[in-house]
C-alpha cells in the first residue's frame, strides 16, 4: 500500500468499535440475510472515517447488507480484514470492491465450522464439565466460574481478531497491490466462496421426491436415480428458481408464501417427500 499525507488511515478508534460492535452480531437475525444488519453496524464507523462523499457511503453500506453469517466470536476477524480492504479501497481508486464481498463469503463458511467446533462444541462443553460439580452442589461459584472460563477466552479471541485481521487484511492488500494478481485473487475468492455456497445448499436445504415407477418389473426410484446423476440436484434447482426471483426482485415474503404452498400441495399429491 502506497502512504501519503493524504491517505485516509483507520485509527484504534475505528478497530475498537469494531471489537465492541461485534458483539451484536446476533442480535439483529432475519431469514433473508442473517447477520448482515449486525455486520454493517459494524463497519459504520469504518465506512464514515474512510469516505466523504455520501454516495461511496451508500455503496459501502450496500457492500455489508449483503448476505452474512459466521459464529460469532469469528465476526471480528472477518470484519477487520475487510474493514483493511476498505481503507484500501478508499485511498486506490483501482481498488476492485467485488474482492470485499467475495473475501467475507470465502471467509465466513470455514471460520463458522472452527467456531462452532472449538467455541460451542468444545469450550463450552469444557467449562460445563469443570463447574458441573459445583453447579449440581448447589454452589454459586459454578455458574460465576462457568461465565469467567467462557467469557475471559472468547473476548480474547475476539480482541485477537480485531487486531491482527486488520494486520491480516493490509499485508494481504500490500502483496496482491498488482491489479492482475488481485484479479486473480478475487476470482480464487469467488471460486471459494461459491464452494462455500454450494456446500451450504447441499447440507441445509432438503428436497426429496417419493416418487417411484415399476418399470417392465423392475422397481425405479426417482430419487435414487437422480442422486446417482447429481447428488442434491433437487435442492441446487429449487435454489437455481429462487435465485432467479431473487434477480427479478420478487418480495421474498412472498417467496417464503409460495414454498410454503406449493410444498403442502405437492406433499399431498406425493410429489415431494
Amino acid at each position: 500500500m502506497t502512504t501519503s499525507s493524504s491517505e485516509k488511515k483507520l485509527s484504534k478508534k475505528e478497530l475498537s468499535s469494531i471489537f465492541w460492535r461485534t458483539f451484536t452480531t446476533s442480535h439483529a437475525w432475519h431469514y433473508e440475510r442473517q447477520q448482515h444488519l449486525s455486520f454493517c453496524f459494524a463497519m459504520i464507523p469504518t465506512i464514515k472515517k474512510l469516505y466523504d462523499k455520501p454516495e461511496d457511503r451508500i455503496a459501502a453500506y450496500k457492500r455489508h447488507l449483503e448476505f452474512y453469517n459466521c459464529q460469532t466470536t469469528m465476526q471480528p476477524l472477518i470484519t477487520s480484514i475487510v474493514a483493511a480492504m476498505e481503507e484500501e479501497n478508499a485511498n486506490n481508486e483501482e481498488f476492485d470492491t467485488s474482492s470485499i464481498s467475495s473475501m467475507k463469503v470465502a471467509l465466513m463458511g470455514p471460520l463458522a465450522g472452527i467456531g462452532d467446533s472449538l467455541i460451542a462444541g468444545t469450550l463450552r462443553i469444557i467449562a460445563t464439565g469443570i463447574v458441573g460439580g459445583l453447579c449440581m452442589g448447589g454452589s454459586i461459584l459454578g455458574p460465576i466460574l462457568f461465565l469467567a472460563l467462557y467469557n475471559v477466552i472468547t473476548i480474547a479471541l475476539r480482541y485477537l481478531g480485531v487486531k491482527y485481521g486488520y494486520n491480516l487484511g493490509e499485508n494481504i492488500i500490500s502483496q496482491v497491490s498488482d491489479a492482475s494478481v488481485m484479479q486473480k485473487l478475487t476470482a480464487a475468492l469467488s471460486i471459494v466462496g461459491l464452494m462455500v455456497i454450494g456446500g451450504m445448499i447441499a447440507t441445509n436445504v432438503v428436497v426429496t421426491t417419493p416418487l417411484a415407477f415399476d418399470l417392465s418389473g423392475t422397481a425405479f426410484s426417482l430419487q435414487e436415480t437422480l442422486d446417482s446423476i447429481f447428488p442434491a440436484l433437487l435442492p441446487v434447482g429449487v435454489f437455481a428458481g429462487l435465485f432467479a426471483l431473487n434477480k427479478r426482485g420478487v418480495n421474498v415474503l412472498a417467496q417464503i408464501i409460495g414454498i410454503m404452498v406449493i410444498g403442502v400441495v405437492l406433499g399431498i399429491f406425493g410429489i415431494l417427500g
